[in-house]
C-alpha cells in the first residue's frame, strides 16, 4: 500500500492551478517579534553557549530570587510576526491569495514590508503593533509582549475600518477567513459579535473559519468564558474550525468539563472530540510538537510528526502548521491528509526558518515518508 505522505505529495502536486485562484482572509493581529537566545555562558566575542531549555531558564530565574542578576541575550531577527501574519505567510507561500486586515501600523512598520508584498491586498487597522520577545528553547519558547496599544482595537475602530467595504468584499470571496489571537486584544469578543452582525451574518457562500485564541491562560476565566458562545455563532455563517496547541486546549478543557490531557497522542485526538461536541462546531484541530490532531465528521484522528531536536526557528511553527492544515481544509482533503499538510508545513518551516512553497512540501513529505529527513 502507498504511504498516505507520498499520495498526498502527489495529490498537491496536481492541486497547483485551483490553488493560485483561492482566496483567503487573515486577520487580526500583527507583531514585531524580536528572536532572541538567552547565553549561559559566553565564550569570546563570536562564541557563547546558550541557555539550553526553558527548565534552566527557570532554575537560573529562581536563583536570582532575592539577590537580582543580569543575563545577557542576543538578538538573532527582528521579523514581522503576530498569528495572523504567519499563517498569512504561510499560506501565500503556498499560492494562495491573501488578503490580510490587521494592526501593523499607520504608516506599516518596516518590518511588515516584505510580509506585505507576498499578499494580494494587505491592509493595516491600527496605529500601532504589538511588539513580542520571543526567547527560544530547544523545548519550547517564552513570549513576552507589549500590547497594551491593541486597546484600540475595539469595537468603535472596527466599525469604522469596515466602512468602505474592503473588508466584507474579501471576506465574500474567501474560501477560508482566518482569526486569530483572541487572547491578546481585550475587546476582541465584542470586535467578534459587530463583525458576525454587520459581515459574516451577509455571507452567502458558507466559508471556513479557522479560529485560533493563542494561551487564554493570562485572561480571566470570566472573560473566556463570555467568548465561548461568541465563537460557536461563527457556525452560523459558515464552517468553524477551532485550531490551537495542548496547552490552549487543556485550558478549554477545564471551563468545558473535558478530560484534561497530559501526553501527547491519541489522548489529544479524543479531546479535540469532546471539544467539538461542546462547543457545537465543525472541527477542532491541536497542533503538537510531536504530532497533531482533528475532530471532524470525517474522523477523528492523531498523526506523528515530523519531529526535530534542533529547530533553527520555532516561533510561528503553530502558526504554519495551521496554514497547512487550512488549505487542507480549502483543498477538502481527508481528515488525515490534512493534519500530515500541516505538519509537513510546521516541520519544513523549523528546518528552514521560512515557509515552504506547494512543491517544497511535496518534496518534503516525500523525503518524510522514505525515512530521508535531516535534523
Amino acid at each position: 500500500m502507498k504511504d498516505i505522505r507520498i499520495t498526498l505529495a502527489e495529490s498537491l502536486r496536481t492541486h497547483a492551478a485551483p490553488v493560485a485562484k483561492t482566496r483567503v482572509v487573515a486577520g487580526f493581529d500583527g507583531f514585531v517579534d524580536q528572536l532572541a537566545k538567552i547565553v549561559e555562558e559566553r565564550q569570546d566575542l563570536e562564541h557563547y553557549t546558550p541557555v539550553p531549555t526553558i527548565s534552566r531558564f527557570a532554575e537560573l530565574l529562581g536563583q536570582a530570587s532575592g539577590r537580582s542578576s543580569l543575563r545577557e541575550f542576543v538578538v538573532q531577527s527582528v521579523d514581522a510576526g503576530g498569528c495572523a501574519v504567519n499563517l498569512g505567510d504561510g499560506i501565500a507561500k503556498l499560492g494562495v491569495q491573501l488578503d490580510y486586515f490587521g494592526t501593523l501600523g499607520e504608516p506599516l512598520h518596516p518590518a511588515f514590508a516584505e510580509f506585505a508584498e507576498t499578499c494580494r491586498s494587505c491592509t493595516s487597522w491600527g496605529r500601532e503593533p504589538g511588539f513580542t520577545m520571543a526567547m527560544e528553547f530547544q523545548d519550547g519558547k517564552y513570549m513576552l509582549s507589549s500590547v497594551t496599544q491593541l486597546t484600540e482595537f475595539c469595537p468603535e475602530s472596527i466599525r469604522e475600518y469596515l466602512r468602505d467595504g474592503r473588508f466584507a468584499e474579501a471576506c465574500a470571496a474567501a474560501s477560508l477567513i482566518a482569526i486569530t489571537n483572541w487572547t491578546l486584544y481585550p475587546h476582541m469578543t465584542d470586535c467578534w459579535t459587530l463583525m458576525q452582525q454587520e459581515v459574516f451574518s451577509k455571507l452567502t457562500h458558507r466559508p471556513w473559519f479557522f479560529l485560533d485564541l493563542v494561551d487564554p491562560r493570562s485572561r480571566s476565566l470570566s472573560e473566556t468564558r463570555r467568548m465561548l458562545p461568541v465563537l460557536s455563532r461563527f457556525e452560523d455563517a459558515g464552517r468553524c474550525v477551532l485550531g490551537g496547541n495542548l496547552n490552549e486546549a487543556n485550558v478549554l478543557a477545564g471551563l468545558l468539563n473535558v478530560p484534561v490531557v497530559h501526553e501527547e497522542g491519541p489522548a489529544v485526538a479524543e479531546q479535540c472530540e469532546a471539544l467539538r461536541q461542546k462547543l457545537n462546531i465543525s472541527e477542532v484541530a491541536i497542533h503538537c510538537i510531536a504530532g497533531g490532531a482533528v475532530a471532524s465528521e470525517d474522523g477523528v484522528v492523531w498523526i506523528d510528526g515530523p519531529y526535530t531536536a534542533n529547530p533553527k526557528k520555532s516561533t510561528g511553527a503553530g502558526d504554519r502548521y495551521n496554514a497547512g492544515y487550512s488549505l487542507g481544509r480549502i483543498l477538502n482533503l481527508p481528515a488525515e491528509q490534512r493534519c500530515l499538510l500541516g505538519a509537513a508545513a510546521s516541520g519544513f518551516f523549523v528546518r528552514n526558518a521560512r515557509s515552504g512553497t506547494l512543491e517544497e512540501l511535496s518534496a518534503f513529505l516525500e523525503q518524510w515518508a522514505d525515512g530521508n529527513l535531516k535534523d
